[in-house]
């Protein structure tokens, strides 16, 4: 949690915002920035693609800074063991998420556990500037693109086109696990 809110404040100070500068760009309130920054609550994955919208990071990228990204050089051609991987988890929902690329990789690609009844929604805005691909590993997701449902089993990909509001939900008894494979673009 201590590595977020540092990130997080990094950011907001690095662009010269203010909590009510950030707060209106984000859509999430003063009060729960600074909370987040103080390290006095942990950002859900809701709050967290807010932020990550706000800063135009994704949120790979941002919690790639969060735990410290080595420089460029560093890491390629280097195996990454699993029980070394920097996991982060939504307080909210048990959402879990694993970076498997560095943030040098021109791909950002991260492993997802979504539990058994989790939705986790994330607006449009956190989808600018990116070109995304989901592929369902176990279970079965249940896609909103938009107004668009899409229910994804094991193996099934989607492709996603201009940004729009986003959820990810399990609506069934197991876990859903599926890997979520990005790339900037320059244009939305």
């Amino acid at each position: 949690m201590g590595r977020i809110a540092s990130r997080i404040r990094t950011e907001r100070e690095r662009r010269r915002w203010t909590l009510a500068q950030l707060a209106d760009a984000s859509g999430v309130s003063q009060a729960m920035i600074s909370r987040i920054e103080r390290g006095e609550s942990s950002p859900t994955a809701v709050v967290l693609g807010k932020l990550s919208a706000a800063f135009q990071l994704s949120v790979s990228s941002l919690l790639a800074l969060a735990e410290g990204a080595r420089d460029e050089a560093d890491g390629l051609g280097e195996v990454r063991r699993q029980a070394g991987a920097a996991e982060w988890r939504d307080p909210a929902t048990g959402y879990r998420r694993r970076q498997i690329t560095s943030p040098h990789f021109p791909a950002e690609i991260a492993e997802i556990l979504l539990p058994a009844g989790a939705r986790v929604p994330y607006p449009a805005a956190a989808f600018a500037f990116v070109r995304q691909a989901v592929w369902v590993l176990d279970g079965r997701l249940t896609f909103h693109d938009g107004d668009t449902v899409h229910e994804l089993d094991a193996g099934d990909t989607i492709e996603l086109g201009e940004p729009s509001d986003r959820v990810f939900a399990n609506t069934t008894d197991t876990a859903c696990r599926y890997a979520v494979v990005l790339t900037r673009g320059t244009q939305p």
